[in-house]
């Protein structure tokens, strides 16, 4: 009984020293939640091919061209062995990432080809071991991440693996179709699973691929790369809540880490949705934590025909939009297999980080906007003590030079540009602000207005 009693008292101090030592849910996503702003990098051996396969463009090609056009493991393999992107530098891309504006970096340290994109013990199909370049692209980048102040995640495919014997496959998803297809749909779709078209893909069970391949590496990751803050799951094709649970048990390796809700659901929510090329509107919003991953042409890995890019217009005014609905938004470059980014995703990123030199206070640290909907743009707002200032974010310029803000009846301390700080007058109508602006526009993307209430 002396024995039973002593152990209960361990558990229990134990059980205490745990919860006071881990970080809660609010302290682990207050950066992620100050950044708004990410870089999604979607890089492997399927840059190779680069969307092409025997002379034919694969819809969907980039990353899922193996899935999609059916190729043998032994012949898929044969890429790895032309992967050397000897223009790789992790410096420049981190450099790239921060001078837009973005706050950390998200990168596919293994996709649902199985292309690990570090060394890894728990299977030879590695950037390592199987290519002539020979070398983990995955520690400088962290070096990198850490030199310039970004955090860093790692996007690893849980159950989708076409190359490790065990791993999921799922059948073709047709979302080229859809014109925002999100995370719901695609779970939808994968859960017609099953889809495997090589006899090398099912000399193991999903057991042995989990045991020996996917929490390994998962382990791996937590372990060699410093303090890593994301793990990106995806997808949950086959999961199960067993397999989830060995999982979500080797988090405990990084105390300060967040996860997205890929993992299995509903029984792993993890700390924010989702949604996938899409903006949800706010009538869809349900109060969580939430980060869109979009684009910015039509393709996630490198497709070497794809040069439908997203202006600078779209891309910044998508930024200024989810960070009006509390979100974050997480921006997609596919670099081709010499390692460069494409020149139309350093082209976005030049504009994008022009604007944000001036107008980033309106975005970093924000809330969601308090206001009505507004006709002519979106608000963003911080709160101080007793003090609030709204960030107006003007898309459509008032040709008459009056901005009329619906919902505000708070005293008026102040009113600038952001762009030049130019003091602004400001007079009060029938439940609203009326705000005298210039002629013509200082930025014709989008002007900020910072009113102090």
């Amino acid at each position: 009984m002396r024995k039973v009693f002593h152990l209960f008292i361990v558990l229990f101090v134990t059980t205490q020293l745990f919860a006071q030592t881990t970080p809660s849910r609010d302290q682990r996503m207050q950066w992620w939640r100050d950044a708004r702003f990410g870089m999604f990098i979607h890089w492997g051996d399927y840059a190779v091919p680069g969307g092409v396969y025997n002379g034919q463009q694969v819809g969907r090609g980039g990353e899922w061209i193996m899935n999609r056009a059916k190729i043998p493991v032994a012949t898929y393999q044969q890429y790895a062995r032309q992967f050397n992107p000897t223009k790789y530098d992790a410096d420049t891309w981190v450099k790239a990432a921060k001078d837009a504006g973005m706050k950390y970096i998200v990168i596919t340290a293994k996709h649902h080809d199985g292309f690990a994109m570090f060394k890894s013990n728990a299977s030879k199909w590695n950037i390592v071991d199987a290519t002539p370049y020979g070398k983990d692209v995955l520690k400088p980048l962290a070096a990198a991440c850490k030199k310039y102040g970004l955090k860093l995640g790692f996007y690893y495919s849980q159950a989708q693996d076409w190359n490790n014997p065990g791993g999921a496959a799922a059948r073709k998803i047709a979302t080229e179709g859809w014109p925002n297809p999100d995370s719901t749909r695609i779970d939808a779709y994968t859960l017609e699973h099953s889809g495997h078209w090589d006899p090398a893909q099912t000399t193991a069970s999903m057991s042995d691929y989990i045991d020996k391949v996917a929490v390994p590496q998962v382990k791996e990751l937590l372990t060699n790369y410093g303090e890593v803050a994301v793990l990106w799951w995806d997808t949950p094709t086959n999961m199960t809540d067993e397999y989830a649970e060995k999982l979500q048990a080797v988090l405990a390796l990084q105390p300060n880490i967040i996860t997205n809700d890929r993992l299995k659901r509903p029984n792993f929510p993890g700390d924010y949705k989702t949604p996938e090329q899409k903006i949800p509107t706010a009538a869809e919003l349900d109060g969580r934590d939430w980060e869109t991953c979009m684009t910015m042409n039509g393709t996630w890995g490198y497709k070497s025909y794809d040069h439908k890019w997203k202006s600078t217009e779209t891309l910044i005014r998508n930024l200024v939009d989810i960070a009006s609905k509390d979100g974050n938004y997480l921006l997609n470059v596919g670099p081709d297999a010499t390692g460069a980014f494409p020149e139309g995703s350093l082209t976005a990123l030049k504009g994008i980080g022009q604007w944000m030199k001036v107008n980033g206070e309106a975005i970093y640290g924000t809330q969601g906007s308090p206001l009505p909907p507004l006709p002519w743009g979106r608000c963003t707002q911080k709160k101080k003590d007793n003090s609030t200032t709204l960030y107006l974010h003007i898309f459509d310029w008032p040709a008459n030079g009056k901005l009329h803000v619906p919902g505000i009846k708070e005293k008026v301390r102040n009113a600038r540009l952001l762009a030049g700080g130019q003091t602004l007058s400001t007079s009060a109508g029938a439940d609203e602000l009326i705000i005298d602006l210039p002629a013509q526009a200082p930025d014709k993307i989008t002007t900020v207005v910072a009113v102090s209430l």
